[in-house]
């Protein structure tokens, strides 16, 4: 029988560096990627919370204001899904980017007499934002990424999940 040196090798203690610099280094990561999810989800509650009062200050709500709720919601429910899943609900931004854009024109028409170019222009983009939401949803259920064959997401299409 041979025995084993009872040093470690240098490429072993390399090996051992290697190891703990990865973990320290992920373990970083996770750490930073929690600490900006709960900065996030709580700068949305703040937010959110802030609008609210000032509709009740102001005692009435304009759909200004309920549209910029439900971008605060979505940006919620955002949040939640890449803290449960560790990825980016792509389709969300979209829907907050239709909303913003949505918000926008309610401003524009309220505040101009007679429809503009910029209202077409804006209504063109949720258009095209609607059909990349369209276009997405498509994609994962018929190439989705997950090893299993499913989406990561519940999708309606179609009634499967």
């Amino acid at each position: 029988m041979t025995k084993k040196p009872a040093h470690l090798t240098e490429r072993q203690a390399e090996a051992g560096i290697r190891r703990l610099v990865n973990h320290s280094g992920n373990l970083l990561v996770e750490g930073f990627h929690l600490l900006g999810l709960f900065a996030i989800g709580a700068s949305t509650v703040w937010a959110a919370v802030a609008t609210f009062w000032a509709m009740v200050g102001r005692g009435q709500a304009s759909i200004e204001d309920l549209l910029l709720l439900f971008i605060y919601l979505e940006i919620g429910a955002m949040v939640g899904i890449y803290f449960k899943t560790n990825r980016m609900p792509v389709r969300f931004l979209i829907y907050v980017a239709i909303t913003a854009v949505t918000r926008h024109v309610v401003v524009v028409v309220t505040t101009h007499k007679a429809p503009e170019m910029e209202t077409l222009m804006t209504a063109g983009a949720i258009l095209i934002l609607a059909l990349a939401v369209v276009a997405l949803r498509f994609g994962s259920y018929y190439l989705p990424s997950a090893p299993t064959g499913k989406p990561y997401f519940h999708s309606d299409i179609g009634g499967k999940t």
